[in-house]
């Protein structure tokens, strides 16, 4: 290479190191922003789900309708999971935040409800408010055996 071909690639160095300085910097925020929320879902309370009843559909062989009541402290917040069955949601108090795989995230207030298919990746269900507490009707229908209702997702989303 000659001299003036090195003095032109000299010269455009620190560009370049501005550039992936800048790249760098623009990345960061959504990262520690992912980071922020993972750190904050563990400092939060958790929701406790009270199961009402379990009963055999004796129309539906091998299937099972389980309901539970989940009360969401204020600020409460369930990380990403599945669950082995269908289910249907209804608000009974306050207002409850939630996110579907592939959807934006919805607030459902006292008397909506929303379905989840089975085995749909729930990214996470959070009380929208910080002050008051909410509560929420679910009922599954699952295979027999009345068995764990939550999923933990391995890799965490952030909401």
């Amino acid at each position: 290479m000659n001299t003036a071909a090195l003095q032109r690639s000299a010269s455009l160095w620190p560009l370049a190191l501005l550039a992936v300085l800048a790249l760098g910097t623009a990345l960061l925020p959504p990262l520690q922003q992912a980071e922020s929320s993972a750190e904050e879902a563990g400092a939060r309370p958790q929701t406790k789900v009270t199961v009402l009843s379990c009963e055999p559909l004796a129309e539906v062989p091998g299937k099972v309708m389980t309901s539970v009541l989940v009360d969401f402290p204020p600020g409460a917040y369930t990380p990403a999971h599945r669950h082995p069955g269908a289910l249907t949601a209804y608000v009974l108090r306050g207002q409850v935040r939630s996110r579907m795989e592939g959807e934006p995230p919805h607030t459902y207030g006292v008397g909506q409800t929303w379905f989840e298919p089975r085995g749909a990746l729930h990214l996470f269900a959070e009380n929208a408010s910080r002050d008051e507490p909410a509560q929420l009707l679910a009922t599954f229908v699952t295979d027999e055996g009345c068995g764990p209702l939550t999923i933990p997702e391995d890799h965490p989303h952030s909401p």
